[in-house]
């Protein structure tokens, strides 16, 4: 499946295609778009993380919430990752403290000069470890 978002990706938009590929599609093709792009005229795939969408921000919750909901992914883990990138990604009312130390990643990514590709290929492996830190502790370790 093809899935479509807007370029220059950050925090949410690097989450989600972290989650698609490791939950949802393994398979998955992501295609960054301009921001000005008409969003509703898309056919060729799934679009998230743009203005309007059902895989989009709602209220507090943020892209990567949308996709837990959607596709019943229900792993405590992954609820626990939700609210550290929530935190990075918006304002929420309850923030979690690694949410922070997100976003300063995800500007650091973005000031590197990769292509969105480069960004997610490096970039997942920070999300496989904050995964596996919310696993543990989970898990009292």
């Amino acid at each position: 499946m093809k899935w479509i978002t807007r370029e220059k990706i950050k925090v949410d938009r690097v989450a989600c295609p972290w989650l698609i590929r490791r939950f949802i599609d393994p398979d998955a093709e992501f295609m960054f778009l301009p921001k000005d792009t008409d969003w509703s005229g898309v056919r060729d795939g799934i679009v998230f993380d743009v203005p309007d969408c059902e895989l989009g921000h709602h209220g507090e919750d943020v892209s990567f919430d949308s996709f837990l909901k959607k596709y019943e992914l229900r792993e405590p883990a992954l609820a626990l990752l939700a609210e550290i990138v929530r935190t990075a990604d918006s304002r929420p009312s309850k923030a979690h403290p690694a949410g922070e130390g997100l976003r300063w990643i995800a500007r650091g990514f973005s000031r590197l000069q990769l292509t969105d590709h480069e960004i997610l290929e490096r970039e997942f492996v920070v999300y496989d470890a904050l995964y596996a830190e919310c696993r543990a502790s989970l898990h009292g370790e």
